[in-house]
């Protein structure tokens, strides 16, 4: 029945996408357009990719939006009916859906993965890339005083934190940021396995309590070790070191410099869900690719410090499968793709893809819940293949907006 579901959905929109793809700059993007080839981009190659993704070669994808020398050169949509394919696991509690109802049920199709039918689509973990920015953001204005190096533990009552030891407090800041807390957490298995930390995590009132109350089970900074649950603590250690919202914060010095709508959703207790929260659309997503490409500047104006940019897309751990790991940013190093890839990588199928050798950066959203989604080296190796110029072609990014 599911794979009837996605057969339908498939069809309807291959017929739907057939007629947006390849379009050169969508009408509502505030991105300036280009054709492919001005900025030495292969249009085949893309239309070959945009053909795939919609024969169903690949899993759910919702949208692709590439661009290069601050210019959008591709943008297509590719509908699915999630109310048909998801629907059976609406009804039905579990992990992806512990209370049947509202914003934490993923298969509900008025909140995901678009928010009530509007375009902003849900970025899951993306919000952690976004939340470190926040974070370089609040240092380089100082409003975020304390040091990388601060013990997490600083901003705790430690007479209410569970299973506190010498580790623990030894858990830093910068620990949090690189994913190497030490803290004994399982986010390896399936976010539909009810094994899951992070599901588990979810379905209780107090997010940030049940991470750092977690039991240690490694020395911080010893090993990468996935956590939803390290990047929540940031909301709450946010809070405590600036006295200000993180998502009213980034909406002041982020997301309006940078025009970007969205829309961020709150755990049940209030707090800023900086795990996976987190709406956008495509185009916006890579507005975050161009500043970091950028240097931390956007239309001349500093947003984040240079500083904070390269130390985020600076390896600090290795995470696994020619995977490193920064402040929030995955880091792919493949010679044929002309070195490194800055990827921000969220459940169901979101991926920002930002090429700094040649200034290409591609946004993919997607809403793959119950199987594997495309492969990341595949995609990041099928848009390699689109380059054909080594630079921007004489266009400048920052002159294109």
């Amino acid at each position: 029945m599911r794979q009837y579901a996605r057969f339908l959905s498939i069809l309807t929109g291959f017929v739907l996408s057939s007629v947006c793809a390849l379009v050169w700059a969508a009408p509502q993007s505030s991105w300036p357009s280009a054709t492919p080839e001005a900025v030495g981009l292969n249009v085949s190659a893309l239309k070959a990719l945009d053909l795939d993704i919609l024969a169903g070669h690949y899993a759910l994808i919702d949208s692709l939006d590439v661009f290069r020398c601050g210019r959008q050169v591709f943008s297509a949509q590719y509908p699915h009916d999630y109310g048909l394919i998801y629907g059976q696991q609406a009804l039905v509690r579990g992990p992806l859906n512990q209370r049947l109802t509202g914003r934490y049920n993923y298969f509900d199709p008025a909140t995901h993965p678009y928010w009530h039918g509007s375009d902003l689509h849900s970025m899951q973990s993306i919000t952690k890339t976004v939340t470190s920015i926040t974070i370089g953001i609040a240092i380089n204005r100082g409003d975020f005083r304390a040091s990388l190096d601060t013990p997490v533990l600083h901003w705790f009552n430690q007479a209410k934190v569970r299973n506190v030891d010498e580790r623990k407090r030894r858990m830093t800041l910068r620990h949090v940021l690189t994913m190497t807390t030490g803290l004994d957490w399982d986010e390896d298995v399936p976010y539909a396995d009810p094994r899951s930390d992070s599901s588990r995590m979810e379905a209780t009132e107090d997010w940030v309590a049940y991470t750092i109350d977690k039991p240690m089970a490694l020395e911080p900074g010893s090993a990468f070790k996935y956590s939803s649950g390290a990047t929540q603590l940031l909301a709450y250690i946010f809070r405590q070191e600036t006295g200000k919202d993180i998502e009213a914060y980034a909406s002041r010095y982020l997301f309006t410099p940078l025009g970007i709508r969205f829309h961020w959703k709150r755990a049940y207790d209030g707090t800023v869900d900086t795990e996976g929260g987190l709406f956008l659309n495509g185009s916006d997503l890579a507005k975050l690719g161009q500043l970091y490409l950028d240097g931390g500047r956007w239309k001349q104006q500093r947003i984040v410090s240079e500083a904070w940019v390269h130390q985020s897309v600076t390896p600090a751990i290795a995470a696994g499968d020619g995977f490193s790991y920064g402040f929030k940013w995955w880091l792919y190093e493949q010679p044929e793709h002309r070195g490194m890839v800055w990827l921000g990588l969220g459940f169901g199928g979101q991926e920002l893809m930002v090429f700094p050798g040649s200034g290409l950066i591609a946004s993919f959203t997607g809403w793959e819940l119950l199987n594997d989604s495309a492969s990341v080296a595949d995609l990041v190796a099928r848009l390699a293949q689109t380059l054909t110029g080594a630079s921007c072609a004489g266009l400048s990014s920052t002159d294109a907006r």
